[in-house]
């Protein structure tokens, strides 16, 4: 056992005026499955490239254990994979490393074929496997399950479920639940340390913006009523005043003695504001969301598209079959299927992207899509740029952003500079913003903080709009879809 000691921690990068961390403590114990909770954008990843030591900081990291960062960088994926293992963890043994591959359910003939030819799954698989074996390494699991399907994520569950000690950023909520016993939550101006898994910290967090939220209600009927009992004393004040010397007393002596009165009843009330103000800045820790909005367009025929015997080809090989498949007005449809099955391939058919196919495929006619990729590697600019391109409104698209959590500053940087999550929500924005027949969304929730997962449910279940989507965070599907195709 080993503590991992972090005091006064203070960052921030050169390119923003606000810190990341300001004077932040706390203690972390290596034997713990720790799981590390937050918005995007608040320095999750930070964190972990801190512990590091990839930036400089103030304050103090203090630990006797080596920090290993996942997804390890492979600089020539070109090898073969066993020989990227062994650069890893150049100690370990084969058997060892058989033993891993086949607690995480992996192919041990992987190894033996280029790393850039694996699966995302399999890498990850992979590259857990050699991480875990090193010699005193303490692992920072940053997003393992972005691109694994259902299955593989169970897989990954349950071989960390197996292991003591590591640091992961996960937002899958059931995947999360599996596999934690303490949580790290990074709030807007701390870190607090919980002993319970996702699900409890859920509940106690819930409880407490509760509590905040009629805190802050009670503080602003507080200076509602100060404002108000300061117009009276004014008022009263006046009156005493004139009642005391008459209407045929010395007016500018009346006025005068109003005057002081009223001055010191704005004193007394700037400073209960002030008292009141500072009270309701204490809550920090609060994430509150906004609804969001989405005006899908109503279409004339109620099937949208209608497919049937369909095969889809890849260089002349096979890759899927529907052999029936329609999208119907309302129709929220989630796509099943291990990672290489083709249902990206199908969602890019839907699209009316040149396909190979055969089989019959009807799309009505006039029909608005909005699509949203699993990849947002392409996607730059700023966010008034994005708007214009895209033909949305500016002022409609930057509001869309705040309420997923932007920043003021962040509606003002090329989205490409700033997290993953915070990428991937300017993607997930666009599409909000597009009045559409059908939504096809490919992974939309990959790098997405569990509120804002909250919030599009939420926004789904009101909107109702026709969708197509593949998605393995089991919660969203099982809140969302009304029916599931398995590929």
């Amino acid at each position: 056992m080993s503590i991992i000691n972090i005091s006064g921690l203070t960052f921030g990068y050169d390119s923003s005026a606000q810190t990341v961390f300001e004077n932040v403590s706390f203690r972390l114990d290596t034997t713990w499955r720790t799981g590390l909770v937050g918005q995007n954008g608040r320095g999750k990843t930070t964190l972990l490239k801190l512990l590091c030591g990839e930036y400089e900081y103030t304050g103090s990291i203090t630990s006797s254990v080596d920090f290993l960062y996942f997804p390890f960088l492979v600089k020539d994926s070109s090898k073969n994979t066993v020989d990227v293992l062994y650069e890893i963890s150049p100690d370990m043994e084969y058997w060892q490393l058989q033993k891993e591959l086949s607690l995480l359910q992996a192919d041990e003939d992987a190894l033996w074929r280029p790393f850039s030819s694996l699966s995302p799954g399999e890498r990850t698989k992979m590259l857990l496997s050699a991480l875990f074996l090193h010699d005193n390494g303490f692992l920072l699991i940053d997003e393992p399950t972005n691109h694994l399907d259902i299955q593989s994520r169970e897989h990954v569950s349950q071989y960390l479920q197996r292991k003591s000690g590591f640091l992961l950023v996960s937002h899958d909520r059931a995947f999360l639940d599996s596999c934690i016993d303490h949580v790290i939550s990074i709030n807007r101006q701390d870190i607090i340390v919980r002993k319970t898994n996702f699900s409890g910290w859920l509940q106690e967090k819930e409880s407490m913006d509760q509590a905040e939220i009629a805190k802050n209600e009670r503080l602003q009927k507080e200076m509602s009523h100060l404002k108000a009992a300061a117009a009276k004393t004014a008022a009263w004040s006046f009156k005493t005043e004139k009642s005391k010397y008459g209407s045929g007393g010395d007016r500018g002596y009346i006025g005068h003695k109003s005057a002081k009165m009223m001055k010191r009843s704005k004193s007394i009330e700037q400073r209960r504001l002030k008292a009141a103000e500072e009270k309701a800045a204490l809550m920090k820790n609060i994430d509150a969301q906004e609804k969001l909005t989405l005006h899908p367009l109503s279409y004339y025929s109620e099937t949208l598209i209608s497919l049937r015997d369909i095969s889809l080809f890849y260089d002349k090989k096979k890759i899927c079959s529907v052999a029936s498949l329609q999208i119907k007005r309302g129709d929220r449809i989630a796509i099943a299927g291990r990672n290489g099955c083709g249902k990206s391939t199908l969602l890019k058919l839907l699209c009316g992207e040149n396909i190979s196919f055969s089989g019959d495929f009807s799309c009505g006619s006039g029909l608005v899509i909005s699509y949203l990729s699993q990849d947002i590697d392409g996607l730059s600019g700023l966010p008034s740029e994005i708007a214009a391109a895209n033909n949305i409104p500016e002022s409609y698209f930057m509001t869309m952003l705040r309420k997923l959590g932007f920043s003021r500053e962040e509606l003002f940087r090329d989205v490409s500079t700033l997290s993953f999550g915070q990428c991937k929500k300017a993607a997930l924005a666009r599409s909000l913003c597009q009045n559409a027949h059908l939504y096809i969304w490919d992974e939309p929730l990959n790098y997405i903080d569990i509120s804002s997962r909250l919030q599009i449910e939420e926004l789904i279940k009101e909107s109702q709009p026709t969708m197509v989507f593949v998605e393995h965070d089991a919660f969203f599907c099982g809140n969302i879809a009304t029916k599931v195709l398995e590929l």
